[in-house]
């Protein structure tokens, strides 16, 4: 962790590797609190779970790593940067809406470990840090689906807005899907370098390479074109998922493929 003094000058693009639970807990001084929310990972179907997790509020955690300034700062977004190549970036000002906690541990002692039956996935391990949201407080929450819920997370840091999404030869009005892509594709996949290490194929690329009946398919069930997929659907929370699957579509063809 970076001393206050550095804290204030360190530039946006630095990364800071977050320290072991047990380091965590002696550098805030207080035990991790008891946290229950709908385990969006576990709530498919129509069914909602509940699990209580044990964590800090996000914000102490962000006040602690990257100063008290990460507040106020309109426009900017927290990147959560998973072990597995996994990327999240969140807007600043959503964590002034909603609250949001880092957990370590699942409260009754059981295995920090979820099932993922939407990625084909069991016994997932979540540690060392899982980013959840009190969805219960917040039920229009649950239209996301596990989107913004990162885990395996080991390094924070603040990073400003890509221009990557809305870059100047895209035509205007295309904010929204842009939005989209960033909350549903670029956590695993890029466009032009831009989004996560997970699966990095360039959907300004592969957009274009793929029909637009194929690519619904794809989005809202990739299990029945690839079975097995590791590839999540669209939330089957997400209002107008399938004219959200086509919009993301549009937007990505329409995105200039940079050099």
């Amino acid at each position: 962790m970076l001393v206050p003094a550095l804290l204030a000058a360190a530039p946006a693009l630095w990364a800071q590797v977050l320290p072991t639970p047990a380091l965590l807990q002696a550098s805030l001084g207080a035990p991790p609190q008891p946290v229950t929310v709908i385990e969006p990972h576990l709530s498919i179907g129509g069914k909602r779970v509940r699990l209580s997790y044990l964590g800090y509020p996000i914000a102490q955690v962000l006040n602690a790593h990257l100063g008290p300034d990460w507040q106020n700062k309109p426009g900017k977004e927290i990147e959560f940067r998973a072990l597995d190549g996994y990327v999240s970036r969140i807007p600043v000002e959503r964590f002034a809406k909603h609250r949001a906690y880092l957990v370590l541990a699942r409260q009754d002692g059981s295995e920090f470990v979820v099932d993922n039956p939407g990625q084909n996935e069991k016994r997932v391990p979540l540690g060392p840090y899982y980013l959840v949201w009190d969805n219960i407080a917040a039920p229009e929450l649950l239209a996301d689906g596990g989107s913004g819920w990162p885990y395996q997370v080991a390094q924070i840091a603040l990073r400003n807005s890509s221009a990557a999404l809305l870059p100047a030869r895209l035509a205007p009005g295309f904010e929204a899907q842009a939005a989209l892509a960033q909350k549903f594709c670029l956590n695993c996949h890029q466009v032009n370098g831009f989004g996560g290490d997970k699966m990095p194929i360039n959907l300004a690329v592969r957009a274009k390479q793929i029909d637009g009946p194929t690519w619904q398919r794809w989005l809202l069930n990739p299990s029945a074109v690839k079975p097995g997929t590791a590839m999540p659907p669209l939330p089957d929370t997400l209002p107008e998922r399938e004219a959200a699957a086509r919009q993301l579509h549009d937007y990505l063809r329409a995105l200039p493929v940079s050099d």
